[in-house]
């Protein structure tokens, strides 16, 4: 054990693993230190060190120097296999971590790696350096990989895993969509155009709301693309994802029906008070509002930051009604501190529930008791009309489930008798009809030209 090659040890080391010199002079002292205490013992102190410079090795035991010579007889066969494990073992940790950091650096970045083999749904992707992991729930929904296929995913999670890196990769996350728009569109990864907000449902659709500082650019005509080059090329990655493109602005007056494009809205209402937006639209444009199974209004509540109510004219105005009542009959409640609680957004009982009591105070001029009274009993009445309703629709169920039980038990209704045709007469019973007289006379006419003239 020389100096000279000691150093080309560390070297060689240092460029095929990347890992820090010094990590690898202390994992060599470490190595050395572990074999003196075998060949020793455990009760004598030892002190070991390795010169940066010369890399030669001097070692102390209780205080005196060990020369060469005595060093090398004491580090026996036995000794020198100590050595090199715990030498690669603080290898692998000190490459481990250096893997830790490099992807921690690249968290929510996108990675593309080769798919290496799959395992019950998951995918197992071969990034160069260290394998990660493709979960089956952070693929997009209804896509599959082949063992060979190229894939592009965002880096999700980083952790340690014994000697290993855990790297978990996602294509269902929100930011992979942000990734692929900078990869995609040039002003967007030149910050030109800044992409404010994001909201998705991994397969189906998504929001994005983006803003350019460049008011001669047209944010929205630009991610697009000529013909939707651009755009399609993010929906081709994601499996023909819908996306909807649309105009940030610091107004929620403005953004929310922007983001509930492509419905058209007659207006806005800001609730600051319960974080809510209701938005009102015309009948024809209720349903394409909320989009299928709610997905549209939900994607724009995400986007924007708010809850969004959609609704008409009508129904608010039904609403507003009932809520007067309601709150005019709780104890405590005026009739005027219930047309304020009402022009705040509070349409029920549950939104009363979470009230703050200093706000209701300062609104109704009511004492502390008083507010926790008022919203007790909202509470109260909240949890009453909820269980109400699930009593209904469990009623409801129940006789949907007996309609359908009836008419399954239902008898086939009975075939009509056949018609017989004999000698000119046609007879069911005994009866005739007109149809059936009808048939007697064309079936007694063929009978009559197919006999033989006398």
């Amino acid at each position: 054990m020389n100096g000279p090659e000691l150093l080309r040890i560390v070297d060689a080391i240092h460029r095929d693993k990347s890992i820090d010199k010094e990590i690898v002079f202390e994992g060599i002292e470490q190595a050395i230190l572990s074999a003196a205490r075998k060949h020793y013992g455990e009760e004598e102190t030892i002190e070991v060190h390795v010169d940066r410079a010369s890399g030669h090795p001097t070692v102390k035991t209780n205080g005196k120097d060990v020369d060469s010579d005595a060093l090398g007889e004491l580090l026996g066969r036995i000794s020198a296999q100590t050595a090199k494990q715990v030498m690669i073992q603080k290898i692998r940790e000190a490459e481990r971590d250096s893997l830790f950091d490099e992807y921690v650096d690249q968290r929510n970045q996108i990675v593309t790696g080769t798919v290496a083999k799959l395992e019950g749904g998951s995918s197992i992707v071969n990034l160069g350096k260290v394998e990660g992991l493709l979960p089956r729930g952070e693929q997009i929904p209804g896509e599959g990989f082949r063992v060979g296929d190229r894939v592009r995913a965002i880096v999700l999670e980083v952790r340690k895993s014994g000697s290993r890196v855990k790297i978990i990769l996602s294509r269902t996350h929100v930011e992979f969509v942000r990734r692929l728009f900078e990869l995609e569109i040039p002003e967007v990864s030149e910050r030109i155009i800044e992409v404010r907000s994001l909201a998705r449902e991994a397969g189906y659709r998504s929001k994005v709301a983006v803003s350019c500082i460049d008011n001669n650019i047209d944010a929205v005509g630009a991610c697009v693309g000529i013909r939707g080059a651009r755009i399609k090329n993010i929906t081709g990655e994601l499996g023909d994802e819908k996306i909807d493109i649309v105009r940030w602005n610091d107004s929620l007056q403005v953004l929310v029906p922007n983001a509930l494009q492509p419905a058209e809205v007659e207006d806005v209402i800001l609730c600051p008070m319960l974080g809510r937006v209701i938005v009102l639209v015309r009948d024809d444009q209720l349903s394409l509002a909320i989009g299928k199974r709610g997905q549209n209004v939900r994607l724009a509540s995400k986007l924007v930051g708010w809850d969004i109510e959609v609704m008409t004219r009508e129904e608010l105005d039904e609403q507003l009604e009932r809520a007067v009542q309601a709150f005019s009959e709780t104890p405590d409640v005026t009739a005027d501190l219930a047309e304020s609680l009402v022009a705040q957004g509070f349409l029920s009982f549950d939104d009363l529930s979470v009230i703050e009591p200093d706000q209701l105070a300062e609104m109704g001029g009511l004492t502390e008791d008083q507010c926790d009274a008022i919203v007790a009993h909202a509470e109260k009445e909240s949890e009453r009309l909820e269980l109400e309703q699930r009593q209904r629709r469990a009623q409801e169920k129940a006789q949907e489930h007996d309609r359908f039980d009836q008419e399954r038990r239902k008898p086939a209704d009975k075939p009509k008798p056949a018609v017989e045709a004999s000698n000119g007469t046609a007879s069911s019973n005994g009866e005739s009809s007109g149809a059936k007289t009808d048939l007697v006379g064309s079936s007694g006419d063929h009978d009559a030209e197919q006999q033989p003239a006398p």
